[in-house]
């Protein structure tokens, strides 16, 4: 398998590759009713004036789009993330990563007064941030896996001293 050497791309891909990992968890703590709403309709809350229209197709299309769009760039800052420390321990980068953009996320969406669908419930937010931890390890995953190893060759950040 050819590997991808293109930072930009390989997070692009990884970001998208990583949100269907999110998007899954999110509609099972949906339906085990653990989250009020999917992640989809907090997204679309932000763009359309009502919950009814966040939740009809239309809302959802705009939703999810948003969503892996903000999950590509989140894909582009781990693989920078990678590039600078290295592929080594996929699992505790992946979390932290994950969960870090992902708050960085919630609380931005959360912030627009025109919300009207953002989760209020402790319960809602935190199936978010396991989904984000998920989507976090996911997207760590396929970019240290499918990344060419030239992208994750990083210099002592001391060499200018001798050993």
């Amino acid at each position: 398998m050819k590997k991808i050497n293109d930072r930009v791309m390989l997070g692009l891909i990884a970001g998208l590759g990583g949100n269907v990992i999110k998007t899954i968890s999110d509609e099972i703590l949906l339906k085990m009713k653990i989250s009020e709403r999917s992640f989809r309709t907090t997204s679309a809350g932000v763009w359309v004036s009502t919950h009814e229209e966040a939740k009809n197709i239309n809302g959802q299309i705009l939703g999810a789009l948003f969503d892996f769009g903000l999950a590509s760039l989140g894909g582009i800052g781990i693989v920078h993330v990678l590039s600078k420390t290295g592929r080594d321990h996929v699992l505790s980068k992946g979390i932290v990563s994950g969960i870090s953009i992902g708050s960085m996320i919630t609380a931005a969406l959360s912030a627009f007064p025109q919300n009207k669908v953002k989760p209020k419930d402790a319960a809602s937010n935190l199936a978010y941030m396991l989904s984000h931890a998920f989507y976090g390890i996911a997207t760590t995953a396929i970019a240290a896996k499918i990344g060419h190893e030239s992208l994750f060759d990083t210099g002592p950040a001391n060499d200018y001293l001798p050993p």
